[in-house]
């Protein structure tokens, strides 16, 4: 028996990554999903390897047309959603406040943050009609303190998407439909080479390279992988959490717990070499 038997679950950005394993786990887990992307080619090879209850919808979640279709488009041929998961992402322009380009930072925050509010904004009638739902927003470890992205912009919309998961909860609540924020830390996937310049499959194929640098960054010694986040997603999409609301769940390894033990001990141990050698 899985967690999510029975129940109708959407993933936007479910072609790679975060949101294909998602994919693939909701699936194991009994949901039948129904999946957005870009790329019409990746997303059919999915569905159609992942069976009748997988099924792809071309979606480009900075358009609000095509997040409308998507969402009310499920609700009328499955008759419900009882869980939608605001995945989709992708990089932002790097460096410094002076050098950033405006047009690209805009179009960034138009996927990162809009596509949450449009996911959230055409879900909530349906679900509160239902009473019942389930929104899950994929937000970052980048959007609580600074310094953990290649991107100041990526890391402030990510902060929007924490705000926006907390007021929304606080006004879907009273009609019994929850709203929760992932918040992962250095996780293996596309999104690094994505981030500095490379696309489709030369950017998806740097996830095993980034697995190896990443995994030293938090204390837990691995990088994050996309099934830890799929996994997470996947409480907040089951009735295990049907009283959890306006939450965030960091899934980074303890990145952002504080300074590495090992670290702190050797800093200790050079005030002590050197208050010895001084005194």
């Amino acid at each position: 028996m899985g967690k999510l038997d029975g129940k109708i679950a959407i993933i936007t950005g479910g072609t790679s990554g975060i949101g294909l394993r998602s994919v693939e786990i909701f699936q194991e887990e009994g949901a039948t999903v129904v999946f957005s992307g870009r790329r019409v080619a990746e997303g059919n090879e999915i569905a159609e390897r992942l069976g009748e209850n997988v099924h792809f919808v071309r979606a480009d979640v900075s358009v609000e047309e095509d997040v409308k279709n998507l969402i009310q488009g499920t609700a009328e041929k499955f008759g419900r959603i009882d869980a939608l998961f605001n995945n989709a992402g992708g990089p932002a322009p790097v460096g410094s406040i002076e050098t950033v380009d405006y047009e690209k930072a805009m179009q960034a925050v138009a996927v990162l943050f809009g596509g949450v509010m449009l996911g959230t904004k055409h879900a909530a009638p349906i679900m509160k009609k239902q009473k019942s739902g389930s929104i899950i927003n994929n937000a970052s470890i980048a959007g609580h303190l600074a310094g953990y992205s290649t991107s100041m912009i990526y890391s402030s919309a990510k902060a929007a998407v924490h705000q926006l998961t907390r007021s929304t909860a606080m006004e879907l609540g009273e009609s019994n439909v929850r709203v929760n924020s992932i918040s992962p830390g250095a996780t293996a996937t596309g999104i690094f080479g994505k981030a500095l310049g490379l696309e489709g499959k030369a950017a998806e194929d740097t996830a095993n390279i980034a697995a190896d640098i990443l995994r030293a960054a938090q204390p837990i010694p691995r990088a994050g992988l996309p099934e830890d986040i799929a996994r997470a997603a996947v409480f907040f999409a089951s009735d295990d959490s049907s009283f959890v609301n306006a939450a965030d769940l960091i899934v980074d390894g303890g990145m952002i717990g504080g300074r590495h033990w090992s670290s702190h001990q050797e800093s200790v141990q050079q005030l002590g070499s050197a208050f010895k050698s001084k005194l």
